[in-house]
């Protein structure tokens, strides 16, 4: 009985982190981070006027929000990291284009 009740214990303590790590995106918390980054420095240099940034943040929140989604059951599939991923791709390629474009903060 004792023995039956410390492997389920301890069964128990091996499989909780497992489960917490299949939810844990370091890295698409850093992408997220550094394209922060990059909007911040935008709207500082003047490269980014208030209607593109606005564009930016609200893609970077629905990015936010697809990551929430998928932790949402505790589980990030691969399927799930490809779709945040690429829409991160997306966002990528939008801030670079607004930064670059002709028009500039007033």
């Amino acid at each position: 009985m004792k023995t039956s009740l410390i492997a389920v214990a301890f069964a128990a303590l091996v499989a909780v982190p497992a489960f917490a790590d299949s939810a844990a995106t370091p890295g698409i918390d850093q992408r997220q981070a550094n394209q922060e980054r990059r909007i911040d420095q935008g709207v500082a240099s003047g490269e980014l006027n208030a209607r593109e940034t606005a564009r930016l943040e609200r893609g970077q929140q629905r990015v936010e929000n697809m990551e929430t989604r998928a932790k949402s059951d505790g589980v990030v599939t691969k399927g799930e990291r490809a779709r945040i991923q690429a829409r991160q791709n997306l966002q990528s390629k939008r801030i670079v284009r607004q930064k670059h474009d002709p028009q500039k903060a007033r």
